[in-house]
C-alpha cells in the first residue's frame, strides 16, 4: 500500500517544508520531536519523480553528519532514515565502499563527515540535508566547504535538523534572510515514542535550562561576558528546599502600563540565614513577571505571589513611579507590608555583587525560571544585551540584595560602644 509513505499525510506541521522562496530549511527540534525523519522525508522529495525512474528536482545530494558513521546509522540506516522511508520500487542501494546511495532514477546521495570539512572540497550538488550541526567540531568550516559545493540547478537548498545549541555558526545561518526555520519539542512527537522515556526525561530535565534546550527545542543564548552562564545556572538546581528563614518578593514596576511597555519584574526568593553570614544561602522559588500590565495588573500578581509563597514583604523599586508605585500597591492591599528602594546605580553595576553570590556557589534556582535564566545570560558588566529591558533580573537582584546583602553588610559592621 502506498498510503503509508506518503509523509504529507502522516506530517506534523514542523516536518513539513514551509512555502516560500528559501534557500535553507532549519528544523529545530528536541530530542525525539521527529528531526531525522523530516529530514529523510525531504531528501525523497527532492531526489523522486512521478514515477520510481522518473526524475526529481535533484540528481545529487550531500549528506553530512558530524562523523561518517553517524550519518550512515542514522540518515541512511536509521529506523526514520532514509531506506526505512522509501517504498520498495523507490528505495535507493547503499555502496559502502563509496560511501554513497544511488536511486533506481539515477539520483546519488553522497555521505560526508564534519571531522573532514576538505572532504566537501570539488564535488558540487544541488541539494544538501544536515544533521545535528550544532554539535560539530568544525561546523563552520564544514558548512562554507559546503555552501561553494552547492552550486548545481537553479535553487538548491539545504535542510538542516538540529537540536539548538548556543554556536555562532547556527546562529548566523537563522539570522540569514534566505532561512527559514520550524520548531518543535519532544512532546510533539509523543505519539510516536515510548512513555517511559516522556516520563523519565520530564521528570529530570523538565523546567530546567537543559530541558528547554534538550527537550523544547529552545536556543539558549548566553553572551560573551555575561555575569551569569546556563552551566552555572544548571549547576545551582535543587529539587528540596531546606526551611526557609524569610522570603520576599521583589517587583520591578514598568514605566508605563500599557500594551508596548517593558514587563513588570516579579521574582519570589527566600534565604536561610542562620548561623555565620559566610553560611547563608538563598533560593529563588519563582518567577511570576507580568507582560504589558497595567499596574492594577502587575500590582495583583505580585500581592498574589506573596500569598502563594507566604512572604513576609514586598520590595518595591520606585524611582520610575515614585509614590505612584505605593498608591497601587496599597489600592490593591492596604496592609501589605511594602519596602521601596530606590537605584542609585545602573542595573548592571547592582547586578554584580549578587552575581557574586552564585560565584561563591550561595544561590540556588528552582525549575521553570525559564524567562529570568534567559535574561540573566544576557546581563553582563556593560549593560543588558538583549532587547527591552532586564526587568526580571532587576527583580531579582533587590530580592537577594534584600535578603543577602544588605543584612551581610549590617552584621559585618562593627559596632561603636558608647563612652
Amino acid at each position: 500500500m502506498a498510503l503509508p509513505f506518503l509523509f504529507e499525510f502522516w506530517a506534523m506541521d514542523h516536518q513539513l517544508p514551509p512555502d516560500g522562496d528559501w534557500r535553507t530549511w532549519v528544523i529545530m527540534g528536541g530530542r525525539g520531536a521527529g528531526k531525522t525523519r523530516a529530514g529523510a522525508e525531504w531528501v525523497r522529495a527532492q531526489v523522486e519523480g512521478a514515477g520510481p525512474q522518473d526524475t526529481g528536482v535533484c540528481r545529487r545530494i550531500a549528506l553530512v553528519g558530524e562523523t561518517v558513521d553517524q550519518v550512515r546509522e542514522v540518515m541512511v540506516f536509521g529506523e526514520s532514515g532514509i531506506l526505512a522511508c522509501s517504498p520498495s520500487d523507490r528505495r535507493p542501494e547503499w555502496q559502502a565502499g563509496r560511501k554513497r546511495l544511488i536511486w533506481p532514477n539515477g539520483a546519488v546521495a553522497q555521505v560526508f563527515s564534519a571531522h573532514d570539512p576538505e572532504g566537501l572540497r570539488g564535488p558540487q550538488f544541488d541539494g544538501a540535508w544536515v544533521d545535528e550541526l550544532a554539535k560539530w567540531k568544525k561546523a563552520r568550516d564544514t558548512w562554507d566547504m559546503l555552501q561553494f559545493g552547492l552550486r548545481l540547478g537553479e535553487t538548491p537548498r539545504v535542510c538542516v535538523t538540529t537540536t539548538p545549541r548556543n554556536v555562532g555558526i547556527l546562529k548566523e545561518i537563522l539570522a540569514m534572510p534566505s532561512t527559514v526555520v520550524t520548531r518543535a519539542s519532544t512532546e510533539a512527537n509523543a505519539a510516536n515514542l515510548a512513555q517511559g522515556f516522556l516520563d523519565e526525561v520530564k521528570a529530570r530535565y523538565a523546567g530546567t535550562r537543559l530541558g528547554r534546550q534538550e527537550l523544547e527545542g529552545v536556543l539558549l543564548e548566553d553572551v560573551e561576558g555575561a555575569l551569569w552562564t546556563s552551566s552555572a545556572l544548571e549547576s545551582s538546581r535543587v529539587v528540596e528546599l531546606p526551611e526557609l528563614d524569610r522570603i520576599v518578593v521583589a517587583v520591578d514596576p514598568p514605566v508605563t502600563g500599557h500594551e508596548g511597555s517593558d514587563e513588570c519584574g516579579i521574582v519570589v526568593a527566600g534565604a536561610v540565614t542562620r548561623g555565620p553570614v559566610q553560611d547563608w544561602r538563598a533560593y529563588v522559588l519563582g518567577d511570576a513577571s507580568v507582560s504589558a500590565a497595567t499596574p492594577a495588573v502587575w500590582a495583583k500578581a505580585a500581592i498574589a505571589a506573596m500569598e502563594r509563597f507566604g512572604a513576609e514583604k514586598l520590595v518595591a523599586e520606585v524611582n520610575q513611579g515614585g509614590d505612584l508605585v505605593e498608591s497601587v500597591i496599597r489600592q490593591v492591599d492596604p496592609m501589605v507590608p511594602l519596602k521601596k528602594v530606590h537605584a542609585a546605580r545602573g542595573k548592571a553595576a547592582r547586578a554584580e555583587p549578587v552575581a557574586a553570590l552564585y560565584e561563591q556557589g550561595r544561590v540556588f534556582h528552582v525549575r521553570d525560571l525559564g524567562g529570568l535564566e534567559d535574561q540573566m545570560c544576557r546581563m553582563t558588566t556593560r549593560g543588558y544585551d538583549g532587547t527591552g529591558s532586564p526587568d526580571r533580573v532587576d527583580a531579582l537582584v533587590w530580592a537577594l540584595t534584600e535578603l543577602m546583602i544588605e543584612p551581610a553588610a549590617k552584621w559585618r559592621r562593627p559596632q561603636v560602644r558608647a563612652v
